[in-house]
């Protein structure tokens, strides 16, 4: 006999438990109903449902919420996914995708979901018969079509699905979820004579068959060696790279080498302990990169690729050929100028001067600040002071704001490495009323005012006047800065109140709040 309080205990836990779990339903559906459209709080009630072993209520919670919101698929598969996992009702789930495919005639997430169902479903009766079959039971009542067990409902939804959506990539996943499971060749081969038949005119028919060759079965006893392992791989490699020469033949298009390219380059990034391997992997990366660019096909992404495998081969001569050759193919990008530049600037090339007027005449004035960058660099490197001086005054003309306002930077930086504070003083004399002007060009002067043994205060004052003159409404850290420099050793105190007038005065917005807080942390010694 069970003690009495157990007896009891048990029994007033399920008496108590029912009411609440209905009432906390009840709460969901006066929610839900409220609030119709949040998706979460339906999936939350979903959950809870599971959760509290209230599965019969799931159907009618999804049921509403798809009265509702028919129009996203998601929740029709999750909805089918339940009714398949939860409830063990293929019939059930089979009848949602339907439904949901009349909403969404051309998902393809659907189709996929319907498909990996009905595969489901074929999977489970296989089993289920297996199971009768060893148990040696009658198996009478139970009906085991055998087309349905050879996967015919997932042929009739992939003829479908093919019909509607005619795309070799949907196709391959369809392909890719049949492969799952064990029983599907024939509707595999089915899948894959069709995709052979009617989608070679997509690159990703040409990239999927041709890496189908790396699965091949290999030679059984070279395999025991590393030698023998890398041989096995060129060989798949090898019958790879045919199928994808008879792609790049009937399919002549810039996808298809870049699918060819990019299953070398990743060949290519796997480690192999055999050299003779990884040089035949490069060779054969490298010539189909040359062929792509000799048709005009080779995707910018991969010309730096390129670049770094010759330059890592010190192949100079290689290197700057393709580094002459990348602007003449992409002459109006300023990153494929910029790489090329940069390869030619790193070979110490004698071309890379005529090379940068050529840049400048192709690029759109609004886009050349990255060249006017590494112009500066390779001019300062490798060019006469007259003759980089000569540069920063050409680039203090551009009409393009950006562009003027980093070669002034540039040009301040310069002057004090070559001249020191001498010449660096000229060169913000001669260019302080050149509008447009950065903050950075006068915090860098106020910074090398400061690294002087004897700063000049009047010399400070006036760069914080002249940054103040551009930044003053905005820039409520330069007042503050400002102000901390008149409480230094060199400033006069006395001149505080004075600048926090004007900064009140002139700051607009929200800068003016963050000015309050600042000076205020500023006086009470916590800035």
């Amino acid at each position: 006999m069970f003690p009495l309080q157990h007896i009891h205990y048990h029994f007033k836990r399920q008496d108590i438990e029912f009411p609440i779990i209905h009432r906390i339903n009840s709460v969901f559906r006066r929610a839900t109903n409220k609030w119709k459209d949040d998706v979460q709080l339906w999936l939350s009630h979903v959950a809870f449902c599971k959760k509290w072993a209230t599965k019969g209520q799931i159907s009618k919670v999804f049921s509403a919420m798809l009265a509702i919101h028919p129009d996203k698929p998601a929740l029709w598969i999750i909805a089918a996914k339940s009714e398949l996992e939860d409830r063990n009702s293929s019939e059930s789930a089979r009848h949602l995708f339907l439904r949901a495919l009349r909403f969404h005639p051309n998902n393809k997430k659907v189709y996929q979901e319907y498909f990996r169902m009905e595969l489901l479903h074929c999977e489970k009766l296989r089993k289920q018969k297996k199971e009768l079959e060893q148990a040696e039971m009658d198996m009478g009542e139970y009906e085991f079509s055998p087309e349905i067990l050879s996967g015919k409902l997932a042929e009739v939804v992939y003829r479908d699905a093919t019909g509607k959506i005619n795309d070799a990539e949907f196709v391959i996943s369809l392909l890719n979820i049949a492969a799952i499971f064990d029983f599907t060749k024939e509707l595999q081969d089915s899948i894959l004579q069709d995709l052979q038949t009617n989608y070679t005119e997509e690159s990703v028919t040409w990239d999927f068959m041709a890496k189908r060759e790396l699965e091949a079965p290999g030679a059984g006893e070279e395999l025991q060696s590393a030698k023998g392992r890398a041989s096995d791989i060129d060989r798949r490699e090898e019958r790879c790279c045919q199928v994808y020469e008879e792609g790049v033949k009937s399919l002549h298009t810039e996808p298809m080498w870049t699918c060819y390219a990019a299953f070398c380059l990743e060949r290519l990034k796997r480690k192999t302990n055999v050299q003779e391997l990884k040089e035949k992997r490069q060779e054969r990366l490298l010539g189909v990169l040359q062929r792509a660019h000799n048709s005009s096909l080779l995707k910018e992404d991969y010309y730096k690729k390129w670049l770094q495998i010759l330059i890592s081969s010190a192949d100079v001569e290689g290197a700057a050929s393709v580094a002459m050759a990348v602007p003449q193919r992409y002459n109006q990008s300023v990153s494929m100028w910029t790489l090329s530049l940069q390869t030619l600037m790193q070979l110490g090339s004698g071309d890379v001067g005529r090379l940068f007027q050529d840049a400048f005449k192709h690029i759109n004035p609004k886009e050349s600040l990255p060249l006017w960058q590494l112009l500066v660099q390779w001019s300062v490197a490798n060019q006469s002071p007259e003759e980089t001086e000569a540069v920063f005054k050409r680039g203090l003309l551009s009409a393009v704001v950006a562009v003027a306002m980093e070669i002034k930077e540039s040009y301040l930086d310069w002057s004090y490495s070559t001249g020191g504070y001498k010449k660096v003083r000229k060169t913000f004399t001669s260019l302080q009323e050149s509008r447009p002007f950065s903050k950075a060009f006068f915090t860098r002067m106020i910074q090398i005012e400061k690294e002087q043994d004897t700063p000049k205060m009047n010399n400070l004052r006036d760069y914080y006047e002249r940054a103040l003159q551009e930044f003053g409404t905005s820039d409520d850290d330069l007042w503050l800065q400002y102000i901390q420099e008149e409480l230094g050793a060199l400033g006069r105190p006395e001149n505080c109140g004075k600048i926090h007038w004007r900064a009140m005065k002139f700051l607009e917005g929200e800068s003016v709040e963050r000015f309050i807080s600042r000076y205020t942390l500023l006086q009470t010694g916590h800035l």
